[in-house]
């Protein structure tokens, strides 16, 4: 099966819970009526007001049976959940009124399902930035332990199959970090290992690039790459990985063994780790273009808990396509 058929057929496995928080968005709405007929998600929870939702519903003609809709200013929950975002944030300086009043925010609320367990996944970004849609998911899910930053990653398919995982690769990160720290950027090949033996079922090896291939330039942006390399060593994850190395050394077998001879990732790299925003989101785009490849995603990656960031020109095929990626994450 291809990636979408994979990630589709998980979901209806796993048959999980999903809020789409931008209740009122057409798109979304039918995305939902999709997503239930699929079979995707065990549930699907659109928050607003009924009222506007069904309006939008009978002006698409979507069928609202079996969706629950939820409107956070006037749900009994109201109270439970804005106790437990005060004492998440009461730290910050946040009151108890001021978290009430975040509450309501449907982003705010999605992620507090999410959180409480009323919810497996989380999926917006159709009508709202995906600063804000991170910003709810880290101040109320929050990090995997152990990690302190939220990244992307891309799923780059329909490649020769001599390359990555059978013609598929993890491109992170293409979408969030502008310039990863050293420990940044560590953490981002973490969770885009993750995501490889979550979405390509194979055990990831990584290689962390760079201008420069073992020391052959000198330039902070190199050190960086070195730095995370050491503390990714001293992390000691369950994964291979090997950098800094330029991308023909971390590709092409036969480059690596001129310039890192004894690399433990040679001719096994299905997962790219990019040293900054600037050349992931360049890559991925010339990669898509110029080789004709699928790129699936951004997904978000890193969070404690499944959410997933949409573009704002989403199709009602790529919200269901990122809603079904979603689900098939949840724990």
């Amino acid at each position: 099966m291809d990636f979408v058929s994979t990630m589709k057929a998980k979901a209806v496995s796993m048959r999980k819970k999903l809020v789409l928080p931008e209740g009122t968005e057409p798109r979304t709405v039918k995305a939902a009526r999709i997503i239930i007929d699929e079979q995707l998600a065990a549930s699907v929870t659109l928050l607003g007001k009924a009222a506007d939702i069904q309006k939008i519903a009978e002006k698409d003609g979507v069928n609202l049976r079996g969706i629950d809709i939820v409107y956070p200013q006037g749900d009994a929950k109201l109270t439970k959940y804005a106790q437990e975002y005060y004492e998440l944030r009461k730290h910050k300086g946040m009151t108890e009124e001021q978290a009430r009043m975040e509450m309501a925010d449907a982003l705010h609320w999605a992620a507090m399902m999410v959180r409480m367990g009323d919810a497996d996944a989380m999926v917006a970004g159709a009508e709202n930035t995906t600063g804000d849609v991170l910003r709810s998911g880290l101040s109320i899910i929050g990090t995997v332990p152990g990690l302190k930053v939220a990244s992307s990653c891309f799923v780059m398919s329909g490649l020769d199959p001599k390359w990555g995982a059978n013609g598929t690769f993890i491109f992170s990160d293409c979408a969030v970090v502008p310039d990863p720290t050293d420990e940044q950027l560590a953490d981002i090949a973490e969770s885009a290992a993750q995501s490889c033996r979550e979405f390509l079922d194979v055990d990831p090896v990584v290689a962390l690039l760079s201008f420069s291939t073992k020391g052959s330039a000198k330039h902070e942006a190199v050190s960086k790459v070195q730095s995370a390399l050491e503390i990714l060593k001293s992390r000691k994850p369950n994964f291979l990985f090997d950098g800094e190395l330029q991308a023909d050394a971390a590709l092409v077998p036969s480059v690596l063994d001129a310039k890192a001879p004894g690399s433990p990732i040679r001719g096994k790299v299905n997962t790219l780790v990019f040293p900054g925003l600037a050349s992931g989101n360049i890559s991925y785009k010339m990669v898509q273009r110029l080789a004709n490849a699928e790129a699936f995603g951004p997904f978000l990656q890193g969070f404690a808990k499944p959410i997933s960031d949409l573009s704002r020109g989403a199709s009602v095929d790529d919200i269901v396509i990122t809603c079904a990626v979603t689900l098939s994450r949840a724990k």
